[in-house]
């Protein structure tokens, strides 16, 4: 089976110090799995007694699926399913949407799939940093016993401080995470490896037989263990969607020479411990430590967490994004905290809902070990998608053999099926919470789509085709006054309300009339040559499309000048004219009336349109125009 690699603009170019960036922000997630993972398998619901053949059957597992789900899954094929070098779920799914050959039924499946994984992830988005930041903090019990009545409010300062500091950008600091990260994974692999020395024959976990065996002897409850096994494996979707980012090669580099040795060797030395010392179960991670190191490894793990979280957060950004410019969320506000850097964004809603949610997480549940209940069957959710959608590109995007990327699906699948069933138990758990936050965001993004498709339709239903304007502009000449009048319309048709409005109440035409429409692409960027399509349909009458992809952000201003070539406009003559649509609910079969009254209140609380598309708030000029739907 040959594999299509093809490189293209959007590729980054081979740089080592890309390599240390994409430790301090892809491998964050599962780079901080050590500290809670293996004392999961044995203290948490379905917990098992730390014997040899246990801890051999448990490390065997946690080895084998770091190998078939990160280093081959992702790594070796995921990734190699970019969009333009762009990678993730939603990237995924628009390109399997707008690029695949399969039926309308099946591309509305796959893009319901895609939107609950996408969903899904701000489910454990919430779910990331509680866990992480408090597993580290958590390391106060081991130092002194005492101090654990402190552990807590630690753990929320650690993370109200980070998420008060988003506001303010990372760029200052983000230059520290790959340092801080590379430090982090040669602790893990130093400390890990001395245990290993001491025990080394816990090296014969390897063997998948240990696997096997330890199935064979606990059945349907070492099956269930797999929910807790999973915890080392859930940062895997962060090194598919952070490609865009780093690029895929050094992705792969600073996994395979940095982040895996150095994951392996601490998951071996915790077991090599607990062979020794099966009561140190209770933090196997902190006890692999040198008593004198522990003070340095708290805080090392604090920042580490604080890293990973950051990831999180950042990714949570990015996604929101993405759907607004897909048409899937309704415009929020988003800050741009560099000028250097266009991936640096700060959305403030989003990150106050998470913040809140973290915050009640950690002051609900207390522990670890009981937010390691509710993590999990998100994240499997979003990796058996990731599976799916990716099949569909192998098989009709690169014509790959039906057998080979068949059977290639279906071992990935069984995988993660079988991750996700043994998480099914921890709905009761705390499992419910991720799932219920999941359903709320797939229902609103589900809503505002099929919303904004209907208001659409009934816009381009009252819109007057440009003949017919043109022949009553003909008929009876307006006035024409200076400058340069831009009205926004979503409909690439016909002539847009707002100026028919304008028109009718006003008398007037300005001497330049732009009729502007965003269209946002199934690609990440598009290149500066595509950007703007002109056509001049009458006397300094113009339609303007402009193109971007989903991971950029619209500048209208910033577009028009660079349009000079085709008309003559003076920026501090233009004005920008938007629709305002006043909604009202009718009952409609085409969308149930829940959620009709939902996307109405959606559309309420709507960003600013001038504040989007980065135009002067003191040359907008707003008409209103009622939508029945």
């Amino acid at each position: 089976m040959t594999v299509p690699i093809t490189y293209s603009p959007y590729h980054h170019k081979e740089n080592p110090s890309l390599v240390i960036a994409a430790l301090g922000v892809v491998f964050g997630d599962i780079g901080t799995s050590p500290l809670y993972t293996l004392k999961e398998c044995f203290t948490g619901a379905h917990s098992l007694a730390a014997s040899p053949a246990n801890i051999l059957g448990i490390l065997s597992l946690v080895f084998w699926a770091i190998l078939l789900v990160i280093s081959i899954k992702y790594v070796m094929f995921i990734m190699r399913a970019d969009n333009k070098g762009e990678g993730g779920i939603m990237a995924l799914m628009s390109l399997v949407v707008q690029k695949a050959q399969i039926s309308p039924g099946a591309r509305t499946a796959l893009m319901i799939l895609g939107l609950i994984g996408a969903a899904l992830f701000y489910g454990d988005g919430i779910i990331t940093p509680a866990i992480s930041v408090l597993s580290a903090v958590e390391g106060l019990e081991v130092l002194k016993p005492g101090l654990s009545q402190f552990i807590i409010p630690i753990a929320l300062a650690v993370l109200i401080t980070l998420f008060s500091a988003q506001k303010h950008g990372t760029e200052r600091v983000g230059g520290l995470f790959g340092p801080i990260m590379v430090i982090w994974f040669v602790s893990l692999a130093s400390f890990g490896l001395i245990s290993l020395h001491k025990t080394p024959a816990v090296l014969s976990a390897m063997n998948p037989l240990h696997g096997w065996r330890f199935f064979a002897e606990h059945g349907w409850h070492g099956a269930l263990t797999l929910g807790a096994v999973v915890l080392a494996v859930t940062g895997g979707e962060a090194l598919y969607a952070d490609m865009g980012h780093f690029g895929r090669a050094p992705i792969r580099k600073a996994w395979f020479l940095l982040a895996l040795p150095a994951l392996v060797l601490n998951y071996f030395g915790q077991g090599a411990l607990l062979m020794r010392e099966p009561l140190a179960i209770h933090n196997p991670f902190y006890l692999t430590v040198a008593p004198g190191w522990l003070s340095f490894m708290i805080l090392l793990a604090t920042a580490a967490t604080v890293i990973a979280s950051q990831a999180v957060i950042s990714g949570a950004f990015s996604l929101t994004s993405q759907a607004i410019q897909l048409g899937y969320c309704p415009r929020l506000s988003i800050k741009h905290t560099s000028e250097g850097e266009k991936g640096q964004i700060y959305v403030p809603v989003i990150n106050g809902a998470l913040m809140v949610g973290v915050i009640g997480l950690i002051v609900g549940l207390q522990s670890s070990s009981k937010l390691a209940a509710a993590y999990g069957i998100a994240v499997t959710g979003t990796m058996a998608i990731d599976t799916i959608l990716a099949f569909v590109v192998f098989l009709s995007l690169w014509r790959w053999n039906p057998l080979a990327s068949g059977l290639l699906a279906l071992l990935f699948l069984s995988v993660d099926l079988a991750f996700f069933g043994a998480n099914i138990p921890k709905i009761p758990d705390g499992g419910w919470f991720p799932l219920v936050i999941g359903g709320l965001v797939f229902t609103l993004l589900s809503t505002w789509k099929r919303g904004r498709e209907l208001v659409v339709e009934k816009l381009q239903e009252e819109a007057m085709p440009a003949a017919e304007f043109l022949s009553l502009i003909e008929a009876h000449p307006p006035t024409r006054v200076s400058g340069t009048a831009v009205y926004m319309s979503s409909s690439r048709q016909g002539i847009p309300p707002s100026l028919l409005n304008n028109l009718k109440h006003n008398k007037v035409l300005h001497h330049n009339v732009i009729i502007m429409t965003v269209i946002t692409e199934s690609v990440p960027r598009v290149a500066p040559e595509k950007r703007r399509e002109v056509q001049k349909i009458g006397v300094s009458l113009f339609r303007v499309n402009l193109h971007y992809g989903f991971a950029e952000t619209p500048n209208i201003p910033k577009a028009l000048k660079s349009s000079s070539r085709e008309f003559d406009i003076d920026p501090a003559d233009t004005y920008y004219f938007l629709n305002r649509e006043t909604l009202i609910a009718k009952r409609s079969p085409k969308l149930a009336m829940w959620r009709i009254r939902l996307f109405i209140a959606m559309a309420r609380n709507a960003g600013s349109a001038a504040s989007y598309f980065q135009i002067p708030v003191e040359r907008v000029v707003e008409l209103g125009t009622q939508v029945v739907i």
